[in-house]
């Protein structure tokens, strides 16, 4: 997929409501994977759909690191 740009503390993207997610659709699977691709990328802990610039409330998490599992939060 594809790697996103995150944004970094001080956008004010980051101090704005997120939407619930209504529909699971082709476009929050797209979602998804480009937010684990980033996180892979960025070797970080966690990443939240704002974070990649979308309001809506999706995260992905890395339970145990010494894995390459990641937990979808929506």
């Amino acid at each position: 997929m594809a790697i996103r740009k995150i944004v970094v503390q001080g956008d004010s993207i980051l101090n704005k409501r997120c939407r619930p997610v209504t529909d699971f659709n082709r476009r929050l699977h797209i979602l998804l994977d480009d937010m684990k691709d980033t996180l892979a990328e960025a070797q970080g802990a966690g990443l939240a759909a704002p974070q990649v610039g979308i309001l809506r409330r999706a995260v992905i998490v890395v339970p145990d690191p010494d894995t390459d599992e990641m937990v979808e939060l929506v």
